[in-house]
């Protein structure tokens, strides 16, 4: 499974980095404005500064809404670097966008993704990624999970190449969920993956280790 990170703290994205496992970064205009970065040539150049930290992909979000306007900022975001995917809504408008895209080689997240068969669509228009956001259905006392397991059955049954990028990903136990399942990729925040790293158990071995290193080399 991918790792992306879900921010656009360049210090934490660079932490990730520095871990070495991270494959990609997904940011929206909320964690833009988050961070301070206003203004369309500021976010611009923010995404180019991530794109110079990671080896893997970028997704960049279209704020419009209508079809032309996708087109218009998703042809000028790749245009940023050979990282960057386009990241556009699960609309109507944005499913014609993705199909334009896509028949052109250009890279797409469909992104607030809450149903199957929104995913299908995607995959039918050829996204890249799709991104159902498990937490934000926890949030309304859905099962998150399901719908990342409805997808990955959806898509082994006829071979769709789309990527399940499991999005809203809050804890370690999403983490590790979504990787039984068999999603393709997970973003999240630093905090849920950093959180991996830890076990009582690894603590208490560590210490003793020491403290009989330390006793023998008195």
């Amino acid at each position: 499974m991918k790792f992306f990170i879900d921010t656009a703290s360049l210090s934490e994205i660079k932490e990730a980095q520095d871990l070495g496992i991270l494959d990609g970064v997904t940011t929206n205009p909320s964690l833009m404005a988050k961070e301070g970065i206003t203004g369309e040539e500021n976010i611009k150049n923010h995404y180019k500064e991530i794109c110079n930290i990671v080896s893997g992909d970028v997704s960049a979000e279209v704020i419009s809404t209508d079809y032309e306007g996708m087109i218009r900022e998703g042809q000028e975001l790749v245009k940023l670097h050979e990282q960057i995917v386009v990241k556009i809504p699960m609309t109507k408008d944005g499913v014609k966008a993705i199909k334009y895209f896509s028949e052109r080689g250009i890279k797409t997240n469909c992104t607030l993704v809450f149903s199957a068969g929104q995913a299908l669509l995607a995959a039918k228009a050829g996204a890249t990624y799709v991104s159902p956001f498990i937490g934000r259905l926890d949030d309304i006392s859905t099962e998150g999970l399901i719908l990342i397991e409805d997808i990955r059955t959806i898509y082994d049954n006829y071979g769709f190449a789309t990527e399940i990028l499991a999005a809203s990903v809050r804890t370690p136990m999403h983490i590790l969920n979504c990787a039984k399942i068999g999603a393709d990729v997970m973003t999240g925040p630093l905090s849920a993956i950093l959180a991996l790293l830890n076990h009582p158990l690894t603590d208490i071995g560590l210490a003793k280790f020491l403290a009989d290193y330390a006793k023998g080399n008195k």
